[in-house]
Parts: structure tokens; sequence; C-alpha cells
């Protein structure tokens, strides 16, 4: 069992910090490299940047939350979620459909957040 994971390459696993600016304060964010490719690919879904996803996550979770917390955890979470729903189906495979496209209650429905 455990080969599945322990073969995983140690770049993947390497973290990397990047300064991003949230609406004109710089900011740094630690994550390993596999969560950076993640919010990658959600990005590049719907034609943004990683740091324009970051932005994106922040301003909404502000907006339904009101408070920020853990910010760092909050992306890793962002991403695993992402990858679990792709597993079961909810989020189509094909890169070429935008996540704005996807209707979020269709989404998440029958599912525990």
């Amino acid at each position: 069992m455990c080969e599945i994971f322990i073969s995983a390459s140690p770049d993947s696993y390497a973290s990397r910090t990047r300064s991003v600016r949230l609406h004109g304060v710089v900011t740094s964010i630690r994550l390993e490299n596999l969560y950076w490719s993640v919010l990658e690919e959600i990005g590049q879904r719907d034609g943004m940047g990683v740091v324009q996803l970051i932005e994106k996550l922040y301003d909404e979770l502000v907006s339904a939350r009101g408070e920020v917390g853990n910010f760092s955890s909050f992306l890793r979470v962002c991403a695993g979620r992402y990858l679990s729903l792709q597993a079961h189906g909810r989020i189509p495979m094909d890169l070429r459909i935008p996540i704005r496209s996807l209707n979020p209650r269709q989404v998440l429905s029958g599912m525990q957040h």
C-alpha cells in the first residue's frame, strides 16, 4: 500500500514560497509543489494565472466568511477538494471545461462539505 505514496517524486512535496499582492498588500504563501501545480491547473481552466486565482479565492472567502484565517491551509484544501471532486466525477477531467461554467449546487449535491 505505502509504495503508492512513498514513490512520489520528492520534488512534489518540496515547499516553495511565492510572494503575492492581495489588494496592495504583499504576502508570502508557502505550499508544496504539488499544491502549486493543482492551483495552476484550476486557474488555467478559467484563463487565470495562479496569482489571479489566489486573489479570486481570497476575495470570495472574505466575502463569504468575513475573515481568512489560515489561508495556506485553505489553498491546500481547495486543491484537495478539486482533486476529490474530479475523482468522484463531479468536476470533469476535461481541462477545457472552465470551473466557472459548472453549477456549484449540482457539483456539491449530496456531498458533505
